[in-house]
Order: structure tokens, then C-alpha cells, then sequence
């Protein structure tokens, strides 16, 4: 899921090398990744309305059921 993660968003900025994606494990044993881009790959990582990120999540949070696991998703700046 973090591989995952990490290709999708190195694909839409323009500093790929600067996309660092961290996982940690909540209280409630969800898995979370936190996503950390340059700040001015913000923009692209969110999308028009949050919808890039949105879309971000249903495509992990997919992965994760497959594989029976809880995964959230925190975009952080």
C-alpha cells in the first residue's frame, strides 16, 4: 500500500524526489500513511475540490480490503 501510494503520487508532481510517505499505526490498529510533498505539489496532490485526493484514498483504502487491513490516508504539509 505505501508503494502504492508512493507511485501514484511521485506520477502527479513535479518534484518527485521530494514525495516521503510514512506509515504509522493508530490506537485501533488502522494502518496510516502520511503523505508529504514539496509545498508547491500541494495543489496537485489535492485536485479541484479535494477530488485528487479523494480518489487517492478510495484507490488505497481498495488495496487494503483486498488484503483485509485498515488503511487511512493523511496528506500533510
Amino acid at each position: 500500500m505505501k508503494e502504492l501510494l508512493l507511485y501514484i503520487a511521485r506520477s502527479l508532481v513535479d518534484n518527485p524526489d521530494r514525495v516521503t510517505v510514512e506509515e504509522r499505526e493508530s490506537e485501533d490498529g488502522e494502518i496510516v500513511l502520511e503523505l508529504r510533498v514539496a509545498e508547491g505539489d500541494m495543489g496537485k496532490i489535492i485536485g479541484r475540490q479535494g477530488r485528487i485526493a479523494k480518489e487517492i484514498r478510495v484507490l488505497v483504502k481498495s488495496l487494503a480490503q483486498r488484503m483485509g487491513k485498515k488503511v487511512s490516508v493523511d496528506i500533510v504539509d
